[in-house]
């Protein structure tokens, strides 16, 4: 068995070297924003955060609202793994690998990410569970660390033996995959909890102590994510043979409407608890909603994020909306637009305006902050570009794929 993975290392390396001139154009347009971001990390690294916007006041900004958001979407993998595997609906079986690869893809973003937020990146060993100091079990950054690590193996894992499989056409071993991915379920559970904790639990910030924001992270995890593959399955549908049945896309459609009414019903829920208590923990709501004394930054944000998500809402409740593409697309748009809002400056700014002063500092990311972000999010849009080029033949059992040395078998993936 190990004499065979030189052959399936060649085998995906072929097939990511291999495209037209749409894929190449693609990757390379990944590939400036990849140079655009790094360069400007080494700018940051040379002279400091001090390039970017982050002061004491506000010490966790745009860096951290994506990796929050980031968590979301690895976890919303969840959605396609339990229809698949809990209720063995096969339109969604189907197509459930590409869940794993989203994971993976987000979970490099979300670590990638808490490196550039480090203003000594020399010191992550000490992040590297076993190796270095995560101080468990009282560090919540540590258990966040150390689930977040596990899920990627996971995922890693479970990608690199149905794709192994696939090469040479055997089928998977179903005793060995089921189980990692039924456990898969808690484990995108629980990085998206202890992500929460992590904020929850951070008692001099009363407007990140609640006992719902962990619940508030799954339910709104469970639409970003899904709203990034039912645009994918459009695009596989057109651009490859492989058969992504509508079934598929409805169910998935459908299951998000009932997360995004549990999202907002918490989102209310929350509002209701800080104007009813009128306590003077409200003023950092009254900043983010309406403003406070003529500092007013993020109100148009939380608002615009608040209206997304109710019309995607609407638009997914729906039937006749929710199997229109049109609709449907659109939901998707607001839906990945309302949560990124509500995940990164809707969550993290506000929580730190007014600091424990009551001191106002107005956070906007620097060029070099956005510069950085895009070149991320290009390094997870290429991972997840390249599995998919290796995942995509393996579906189809290609021959470009698949290795010829050993006879066909049944369906590799499932």
């Amino acid at each position: 068995m190990i004499k065979e993975i030189p052959a399936f290392v060649s085998g995906s390396a072929r097939l990511v070297l291999r495209g037209n001139r749409w894929y190449f154009a693609w990757v390379g347009f990944l590939g400036v924003l990849i140079v655009w971001g790094v360069t400007a990390w080494l700018q940051q690294l040379d002279q400091g955060l001090i390039v970017s916007n982050m002061r004491d006041q506000v010490s966790w900004a745009y860096y951290i609202g994506n990796f929050t958001f980031l968590v979301g979407v690895a976890a919303a993998a969840v959605m396609l793994v339990i229809p698949a595997y809990i209720y063995d609906w096969k339109p969604i079986k189907e197509i459930a690998i590409f869940g794993e690869l989203l994971a993976i893809s987000a979970i490099v973003m979300c670590m990638l990410f808490v490196l550039v937020d480090m203003g000594r990146p020399d010191r992550v060993w000490h992040l590297i569970p076993f190796v270095g100091s995560l101080n468990l079990p009282s560090s919540l950054l540590g258990w966040d660390v150390l689930v977040l690590n596990l899920y990627l193996v996971l995922n890693l894992v479970i990608v690199a033996h149905l794709l192994y499989t696939a090469y040479h056409r055997r089928p998977y071993r179903s005793r060995f995959v089921v189980p990692l991915l039924l456990f898969s379920i808690p484990a995108a559970v629980g990085i998206h909890t202890v992500t929460a904790f992590v904020y929850a639990g951070t008692a001099a910030r009363p407007f990140w102590n609640s006992a719902i924001l962990a619940p508030r992270f799954l339910a709104s995890a469970f639409c970003s994510g899904p709203a990034i593959l039912l645009i994918l399955f459009q695009i596989l549908r057109r651009t490859t043979s492989i058969q992504i049945k509508n079934e598929a896309i409805w169910k998935i459609a459908e299951l998000m409407a009932y997360a995004m009414f549990l999202n907002l019903f918490l989102f209310g829920a929350e509002i209701f608890r800080e104007y009813y208590s009128a306590t003077h923990h409200l003023i950092h709501t009254q900043y983010l909603f309406s403003g406070v004394h003529g500092h007013s930054a993020l109100v148009p944000f939380a608002w615009a994020s608040l209206i997304a998500s109710v019309i995607a809402f609407l638009l997914f409740l729906i039937p006749a909306t929710r199997r229109n593409l049109v609709t449907l697309n659109l939901g998707c748009l607001l839906i990945y637009s309302g949560v990124y809002i509500e995940k990164g400056i809707a969550l993290v700014i506000p929580g730190m305006t007014p600091d424990t002063l009551g001191e106002f500092y107005e956070y906007v990311p620097t060029l070099i902050e956005v510069r950085v972000g895009a070149g991320i999010f290009a390094i997870g849009f290429l991972i997840f570009t390249l599995l998919c080029k290796i995942a995509i033949p393996a579906l189809q059992e290609a021959e470009e794929f698949t290795g010829d040395e050993t006879p066909k078998a049944e369906a590799a993936l499932p």
